[in-house]
């Protein structure tokens, strides 16, 4: 009976067991990768807040340039073009996530 029981244990551990946890992990890992709503959400709200303290930096540094005419803004620039290329895309994306998700 002892000379049965190893080598069908040995087998379920082989075909049942070590499948199950790989499976199992997979599993794990595709849940994990993927972004739930509540980090959406989280995103979103990061996003807007740098949305405005960004239209924030730009007024305080036209305030600041209007009282000092040598005031030389060390920022990217507002007013170009291939400064504002990837902030545009980004509202893109947000603005197709948000036609997705609703």
């Amino acid at each position: 009976m002892e000379d049965i029981v190893i080598p069908l244990g040995a087998l379920f551990a082989i075909f049942v067991g070590l499948p199950w946890i790989v499976l199992h992990y997979i599993t794990r890992w595709k849940t994990a990768a993927t972004l739930t709503s509540g980090d959406e959400a989280l995103l979103e709200e990061l996003y807007q807040l740098a949305r405005r303290l960004d239209e924030r930096m730009d007024t305080v540094e036209r305030i600041v340039a209007a009282d000092n005419p040598e005031f030389r803004p060390g920022r990217i620039s507002p007013d170009l073009e291939s400064d504002n290329q990837k902030l545009r895309e980004l509202d893109r994306l947000v603005a197709q996530q948000r036609g997705t998700s609703q």
